[in-house]
């Protein structure tokens, strides 16, 4: 597609102009969709997809809260920026993955071939979300719970010893050398 200095976007495949509406269409279709500046010859693919975005989020029930944006705006200067970039990507690909493959099954179930367990998908997603919230925190160096918080990123995080411990993590074979006869 190319979009020109009237404001308008032109379908190159189908031969016909274009509105941000028939790009989302497209996009929801599962069609990638690539947008270019007919004067600067630059990819603005990126732009018109937020425009998309906020026509969306302006129109009706939105996806994102506002404290939600405003976290995202705060990210940009952050020095985890990246590691929140492919949090997310991560995040939003596993989540599609997990509504098509809930989907599938729900055909199963629905013609008669119910073979989905809903406790296994379960015990999946908390597995999978257990190690992006471990990677995210290696990534930003933050403690993850449980933990201490890194002094040297380097070395590896160490346990803390068990809160109700009297003697701060001794085991039984210390006590009983420590017992007076």
């Amino acid at each position: 597609m190319k979009k020109y200095p009237n404001r308008r976007l032109y379908d190159t495949e189908e031969s016909r102009y274009v509105t941000l509406a028939d790009v989302q269409q497209l996009v929801r279709r599962g069609i990638n969709v690539k947008v270019i500046d007919s004067q600067s010859s630059k990819d603005i693919t990126r732009g018109i997809l937020i425009q998309i975005i906020t026509e969306q989020e302006t129109a009706g029930e939105p996806l994102f809260t506002t404290e939600m944006l405003v976290r995202f705006i705060r990210f940009y200067d952050e020095a985890v920026h990246e590691a929140f970039s492919g949090y997310l990507d991560q995040s939003l690909r596993f989540f599609a993955d997990q509504q098509r493959d809930f989907n599938d099954r729900m055909r199963d179930v629905l013609g008669g071939r119910a073979t989905w367990d809903i406790t296994e998908m379960t015990r999946r997603n908390l597995e999978f979300w257990k190690g992006m919230q471990d990677q995210f925190f290696k990534a930003a160096v933050f403690p993850s719970p449980g933990h201490e918080a890194r002094k040297d990123p380097a070395k590896p995080l160490e346990q803390s010893p068990p809160a109700d411990s009297a003697d701060g993590g001794a085991g039984a074979a210390d006590k009983a050398k420590k017992k007076p006869k």
